[in-house]
């Protein structure tokens, strides 16, 4: 049987890209913290803003779509649900409430998982709700000829109750661990719970939401204002994609956590990014055209193209973005990467990888 140990963490060799990514959000969550005090108003309008986004995207990942304007009048109680799919979007967003409402007290436990569950499923007409699942289940493939394959094997039911036990014990252990990062281990659980695959439905969805709760209890309240999930979803393939890499050898004890880390922190590194953009536009709307350009440039933390910074400041014209932008450059604030269609900007001092 598989065994649940996150002692690695205090071992294993990090790639300096992913030690990067972790400075960063650091310093990305500091600064959010000041930003909170100072422009409190511009974080209650995120907030709005993040949970409808939030609903939205960690059902599409799993096909269950509406209208935006559904998505709206469901999440802000203004309709019932009219059918199945809406009545899973409104099991989400009493999930997603109850997480923020709560997030500090709660704590991740078997318990909370199945109340989760319980929640996310409640109005719709599944029978094993608050449950793991009572048969065995599989993860199938179909290929665009039509030929179906097993994509993945979750563990079986009757060691499902065992697996979740030894899961919980497993992360109690670490997050008891000064020597473990936190941000390392929060993925390495979420990857193994997607690999128990311990319900008949709704393990991506619950795996989303146990990520916002262990993000909060680690200090990382960027998914109240940024949605987490809209993130995933737009990296959807590479998701997948990492999942498959890290989940190979997963039942020998023998698979590797750290696609499946990049693809946590390079999210949770967006959202930030995302939170950026999006307080600029809200908190910047009185200063001076060129000191918004300045600022989008200067605390870019990836490399950003002239089309984003239009999309960014739609009120601000090509030619005033494009002097800023050669001005920045001769005096060496700025660095240019690539040619000059496709030319992106970054700070002088900013690492690209």
């Amino acid at each position: 049987m598989r065994r649940f140990d996150y002692s690695f963490l205090k071992t294993i060799r990090i790639p300096t890209d992913y030690l990067y990514y972790t400075n960063r959000i650091y310093e990305l969550r500091n600064t959010e913290e000041k930003n909170k005090q100072i422009y409190p108003d511009v974080f209650t309008f995120l907030q709005k803003m993040a949970i409808v986004q939030s609903v939205k995207n960690s059902n599409a990942i799993e096909g269950i779509i509406t209208t935006d304007k559904r998505i709206e009048e469901i999440v802000h109680h203004s309709s019932a649900p009219l059918n199945h799919s809406e009545r899973e979007i409104a099991g989400y967003r009493d999930a997603l409430n109850f997480i923020h409402a709560n997030s500090d007290t709660l704590s991740i436990s078997e318990d909370l998982i199945l109340h989760l569950h319980l929640i996310l499923l409640s109005q719709t007409e599944i029978s094993e709700l608050g449950q793991y699942k009572q048969e065995d289940n599989a993860i199938i493939e179909t290929s665009q000829d039509g030929t179906a394959r097993i994509r993945w094997m979750p563990v079986p039911a009757n060691e499902t109750p065992l697996a979740m036990q030894q899961l919980m014990y497993a992360y109690y252990a670490a997050r008891n661990d000064a020597g473990i990062n936190q941000l390392l281990l929060i993925p390495c659980v979420i990857l193994d719970f997607l690999c128990i695959h311990p319900f008949n439905d709704g393990n991506g969805r619950i795996s989303r939401l146990m990520s916002l709760l262990l993000l909060y209890r680690n200090g990382f309240d960027i998914s109240k204002y940024i949605s987490f999930e809209e993130q995933v979803n737009l990296m959807k393939d590479e998701y997948y994609d990492a999942l498959r890499q890290s989940s190979v050898g997963w039942h020998e004890n023998n698979n590797d956590y750290l696609p499946f880390i990049s693809h946590f922190l390079n999210c949770l590194y967006r959202c930030y990014n995302e939170l950026d953009k999006r307080f600029l536009n809200q908190s910047l709307k009185k200063v001076s055209k060129k000191e918004r350009i300045e600022h989008v440039l200067s605390n870019a933390f990836v490399p950003i193209s002239k089309k984003e910074i239009c999309e960014m400041l739609p009120d601000v014209s090509v030619t005033t973005i494009e002097l800023v932008i050669s001005q920045m450059v001769k005096s060496g604030q700025i660095k240019k990467i690539g040619t000059t269609k496709s030319a992106r900007y970054i700070k002088s001092d900013g690492t690209v990888f």
